[in-house]
């Protein structure tokens, strides 16, 4: 069924900010509540964000409220993660992942993880 690749990853310095995207390279996205996790070298998988099928709700974990945006567009089959103010703590491999319906997805739910977007942070 669905499909999802993300993208955008790269170096960024301190401070700065960097877009990843979550694209449905196949099936249709706005069926699904789309999440976005990261893991950091040696430490374990986290959640980072959700958004609702209809984009009508959001959620994100404490350590990035405030600085990071989920977003969506059904009508492009595109979610997207806007991280601002990055810190070293942000370096990670981010992957993103559906659940169904309103449901956001879990660590202990996703059957798939695809290669994600490495994020480094560094100066």
């Amino acid at each position: 069924q669905l499909q999802l690749v993300e993208s955008g990853g790269g170096l960024v310095q301190p401070g700065g900010s960097l877009r990843l995207s979550c694209v449905a390279s196949s099936g249709t996205l706005y069926h699904y509540a789309i999440g976005w996790f990261r893991q950091a070298p040696g430490k374990e998988r986290e959640e980072v964000s959700c958004i609702s099928s209809s984009g009508g709700s959001t959620n994100y974990a404490d350590s990035v409220k405030g600085r990071f945006t989920i977003s969506r567009d059904n009508a492009k089959n595109t979610a997207w993660l806007q991280m601002n103010s990055l810190d070293a703590e942000d370096t990670a491999i981010y992957y993103c992942a559906p659940g169904l319906g309103r449901f956001c997805p879990s660590i202990s739910t996703v059957n798939h993880w695809g290669k994600g977007a490495p994020v480094t942070v560094s100066s």
